[in-house]
């Protein structure tokens, strides 16, 4: 499971001493409990005590949403130190993605999603830019995080201009 493997590496970084690393994998499992607990939370009135333990685990599908909302976090403060010329902020948050990126499967290619894009566009009949949000809607369900929302936005704001 993919949580197995993210706790085998801190302890690994631990060892050879990476701080990056280790601080990165150390939020990302505070968030992965977190996750683990509002979970466990919503299910603690229809699942039985000794269900509880199990049904609340999360599944590598779960793990990956927190990684890419953490992912997604970096990438915003990026920008919003780039704003601010933070130089030396935005390397650390850099390196912080940089190692968030290693738990998440490749993002999909510009063609790839433009390709989705346009059969959505197709099958939906859409014609103008006041349905881009049907648009925006299907594609992330589609891409299942593997693309980035303002590349889908971007390619369907020119497929439908």
């Amino acid at each position: 499971m993919l949580i197995d493997q993210i706790k085998k590496d801190l302890i690994i970084f631990q060892k050879e001493k990476r701080q990056i690393e280790v601080s990165s994998l150390r939020m990302l499992l505070s968030s992965i409990v977190n996750k683990e607990k509002d979970k466990r939370l919503s299910l603690s009135s229809q699942v039985k005590e000794e269900e509880l333990d199990e049904k609340s685990k999360l599944k590598d599908e779960e793990v990956l949403e927190v990684i890419f909302s953490e992912a997604k976090k970096r990438k915003d403060a990026i920008s919003e130190y780039e704003k601010a010329k933070r130089e030396d902020l935005i390397e650390k948050e850099k390196q912080e993605l940089e190692v968030l990126q290693k738990y998440l499967p490749k993002e999909m290619s510009e063609e790839e999603v433009r390709k989705i894009v346009e059969e959505i566009i197709k099958e939906k009949g859409i014609s103008s830019m006041k349905e881009i949000g049907i648009v925006m809607k299907e594609a992330i369900l589609k891409t299942k995080g593997l693309a980035d929302g303002k590349k889908i936005n971007s390619i369907a704001k020119e497929l439908l201009s």
